[in-house]
């Protein structure tokens, strides 16, 4: 049995008294709290994630990196400054594998819900694709509609791992779908990448074959959609040493 709060002893309201004299009852922070942790676990933030906050984020240990401390200040800053000088904007966050995009992210979303009352939701791009895939089987009792309805109408959406799909034309009509929707609706989105937002360069062929290219955001969501990106959200990039394999690396220890 859960121990009752010793301020508001289970009733959820506490009695305060304001400069007037006058008392009044208002939500005990046990209450807040419930609220809070019921409206994490309603963001289907993955177990594997669920640890994330932003004062977990460690963006010092290869030595002092600046893209990740401004990163993490820049993450700050946008919680703090939610929902009313953000304007419906979101963040954009790039980088190779294994900078913590994914963790800031998270905590962005984590700190949005517990400190500013927001509802959220996490969604890995290719289980979303997935999702949206299987509706269209005769023996699943699901509409395509009903699976991306919660991704439209979310205040805060988390999209982790943006463009690691194979880009087909569906890829990008989905993609399409999903972004212009709450572009168009002014929802907050969040965004993680590990490919470069910089749009392709034109490629000069000097011979037999043309100069080769690492792909970019572009290339996985069609360069229209990344055009959308840079009115809908604020491009964090951010660098470094892949902090699984220098720190994190797994073992049975």
């Amino acid at each position: 049995m859960a121990e009752l709060c010793p301020i508001c002893e289970g009733a959820g309201l506490r009695v305060v008294e304001r400069a007037n004299g006058v008392r009044v009852a208002e939500p005990c922070e046990c209450r807040v709290a419930r609220r809070s942790t019921r409206m994490i676990e309603q963001a289907r933030i993955p177990q594997r994630y669920a640890h994330c906050r932003l004062d977990e984020y460690v963006p010092n240990y290869a030595g002092n990196n600046r893209s990740l401390n401004a990163a993490l200040l820049q993450a700050r800053s946008f919680v703090k400054a939610y929902p009313f000088d953000t304007n419906g904007n979101g963040l954009l966050l790039t980088g190779s594998i294994g900078v913590g995009k994914t963790h800031l992210a998270v905590g962005i979303l984590q700190a949005l819900v517990s400190e500013r009352g927001a509802k959220g939701l996490f969604f890995d791009y290719r289980d979303l694709l997935k999702q949206v895939q299987n509706s269209y089987n005769r023996n699943v009792d699901v509409t395509e509609l009903e699976i991306l309805r919660p991704v439209f109408e979310a205040e805060v959406l988390v999209l982790d791992e943006l463009g690691a799909s194979k880009p087909t034309d569906w890829v990008w009509d989905t993609v399409a779908h999903i972004l212009n929707t709450r572009y168009n609706d002014r929802r907050t989105t969040i965004i993680t990448t590990n490919y470069a937002n910089d749009a392709p360069m034109a490629a000069t062929d000097n011979g037999p074959r043309a100069a080769l290219r690492e792909e970019t955001l572009g290339d996985r969501i069609g360069e229209r959609m990344r055009s959308r990106l840079q009115e809908m959200c604020v491009v964090v990039e951010m660098s470094g040493e892949d902090f699984r394999q220098k720190v994190k690396r797994a073992s049975f220890a």
